[in-house]
């Protein structure tokens, strides 16, 4: 027995043929927002933890906020863009911006260099070998920043540290020197950075077909041949996301210099933009200085980050 289309219509939908009810295709509208309502949970929790902050700290970037405001003691102006025009102007910051970029890179280029020859490691020796040295090297990242920094100032203490007595430099001081104590640094940074990279380009590298791999091998490719045209390429995206993730981390390193160089070096031979911006805000209670040199770094890092995005992106990157 067979349905007329107007009588399918009014039995609620059913179909002619078997009379079963139609199942009507879920909303578009409603899928699309769907997502969104898993994120806001975390979108909330985000924007007080990140946008708030933000905004106040460019809101004070613009005002004259010293000792003198935050006591109540004077009222609070609005300076416009007086404080970056007075930060600008000053030649330290731009010797500060100058070698916190050059720390930055050294850190960064070290960070991938050792990490992406820890992964390689990892895929050439056994599982037991693999395991321990896993586990050392996530030791090193777990390590807080600061407890990391004072035992290597423990190492390399010119007086009781073990380094300099197994290399026979008897009492020389890592710290004195600007570029022996930037060294200092970027060996701790790397140390404690590190394993990051190796776990994530391990687990990329495994993701690998093996055939590729032995193909390249059965033609005659070299190790470092097929790591720079066959690996490399295949972890790209991968390898975006670690050097994004670098570049954040290390140009806003602070603990190490702090802790390492006692707050940024002789005269101020080690500063780095946040150890900067800590000593114009706290150590010399000018607020709105510090503040505006917190939002040049902001932009900085974002201006970095969307022009590698881009040229990616133009390669026809998918990440």
């Amino acid at each position: 027995m067979t349905l007329t289309v107007k009588e399918a219509r009014a039995g609620g939908g059913r179909t002619p043929l078997t009379g079963a009810r139609r199942v009507r295709p879920p909303s578009r509208r409603g899928s699309r927002w769907t997502p969104w309502l898993y994120l806001a949970p975390a979108l909330v929790v985000l924007g007080g933890l990140l946008v708030y902050p933000i905004y106040q700290l460019g809101l004070i970037s613009f005002l004259e906020y010293t000792q003198a405001q935050v006591s109540g003691g004077e009222p609070t102006s609005f300076q416009g863009l007086a404080n970056y025009a007075e930060l600008f102007g000053d030649g330290q910051f731009w010797q500060v911006l100058l070698a916190t970029v050059v720390f930055a890179a050294a850190c960064v280029v070290c960070t991938l260099v050792v990490g992406c020859s820890f992964a390689v490691l990892l895929t050439r020796i056994r599982a037991v070998p693999r395991l321990a040295l896993m586990l050392a090297a996530l030791g090193a990242w777990a390590t807080p920043a600061i407890t990391g920094s004072t035992v290597w100032v423990f190492l390399f203490d010119p007086d009781f540290g073990p380094v300099n007595r197994v290399l026979g430099l008897g009492d020389f001081s890592w710290t004195y020197g600007r570029f022996s104590a930037f060294a200092l640094v970027l060996l701790e940074v790397v140390w404690c950075s590190f394993p990051f990279v190796m776990v994530t380009v391990y687990a990329g590298i495994r993701a690998i077909p093996e055939e590729v791999l032995e193909a390249a091998a059965l033609d005659g490719a070299s190790q470092w041949r097929i790591w720079r045209s066959v690996m490399a390429p295949m972890l790209r995206p991968i390898l975006v996301v670690v050097t994004i993730q670098s570049v954040i981390w290390d140009f806003k390193v602070f603990t190490q210099i702090y802790v390492m160089t006692n707050g940024g070096g002789i005269a101020g031979q080690n500063l780095v933009l946040n150890v900067y911006a800590y000593q114009k805000a706290f150590a010399s209670s000018q607020y709105s200085l510090g503040s505006a040199i917190g939002i040049v770094m902001l932009l900085i890092l974002l201006a970095v980050t969307l022009v590698y995005l881009r040229l990616l992106r133009r390669q026809g990157e998918e990440l």
